[in-house]
């Protein structure tokens, strides 16, 4: 009894820090979103913001920060994959096997367990490429390696997605969006939400903050890679 009880608060506490982890990192992301936007008013408006954040001290600690949110994440969520996998693909293949003997209403699609499959493929994606954007923004905001100063810059951003980053960064960008807007319709199930508002309710929450996201992501994206010029230059008087 004891040991099971031990067990359970383990398993708690687990779920805690991925659920914690992973509600940080889904709001650093529209944070993230939003100041990377920057470059659509401009290289001058990108490079204010970047600048701004390092004199006052709010980027060096949170490349920090954000790295070991990225590694305990991926460590607590990956724990109970491989088990949890296997039995949601079962209960697809149940549903698929009903609906094909003409059972429709009990061979209702398992719509969340393909949600949450497709969560986990993202982020095996987001794993790899996600490390490896962190390292790179690391080495611009901790050392002088790139660029002409310590800090981001948009001439050295620039260069590197016109060089061919924006193909792994299109595919960040998209498994980023998805999984940040699964992850957070999820955890508002999971905690109670579900009791105030509605599924469906929620689902379309989900799907704005997916579509917002893969909206301004697409449009910093093009501006970057250099396919259009800032939209909002004129506007507000950046520069390209």
């Amino acid at each position: 009894m004891n040991r099971a009880v031990s067990l359970g608060k383990r398993q708690l506490h687990y779920e805690l820090l991925s659920a914690g982890s992973g509600l940080v990192l889904a709001l650093f992301m529209f944070g993230h979103t939003f100041l990377v936007g920057s470059i659509l008013v401009g290289a001058q408006a990108f490079d204010w913001v970047a600048l701004t954040l390092e004199i006052y001290f709010v980027a060096q600690p949170t490349v920090v920060v954000i790295l070991v949110l990225f590694l305990v994440h991926a460590f607590y969520a990956g724990r109970k994959i491989p088990a949890e996998l296997r039995r949601r693909r079962r209960m697809i293949r149940l549903a698929k096997g009903l609906a094909a003997s003409g059972h429709g209403t009990a061979a209702k699609r398992h719509d969340e367990s393909i949600l949450w499959i497709w969560q986990v493929r993202t982020g095996l994606v987001i794993l790899i490429l996600g490390a490896f954007h962190i390292g790179l923004i690391s080495l611009d905001v901790l050392t002088p390696i790139f660029g002409d100063r310590v800090g981001i810059e948009a001439a050295t951003t620039l260069a590197r997605e016109r060089a061919g980053l924006w193909l792994p960064y299109a595919i960040l960008t998209i498994c980023i969006s998805f999984h940040t807007a699964v992850g957070l319709y999820r955890l508002a199930i999971k905690w109670g939400a579900g009791s105030r508002l509605s599924r469906p309710a929620l689902r379309n929450i989900e799907r704005l903050i997916l579509w917002l996201m893969l909206g301004l992501g697409a449009l910093t994206l093009l501006v970057m890679a250099g396919l259009i010029a800032p939209p909002l230059a004129d506007f507000a008087g950046g520069g390209s």
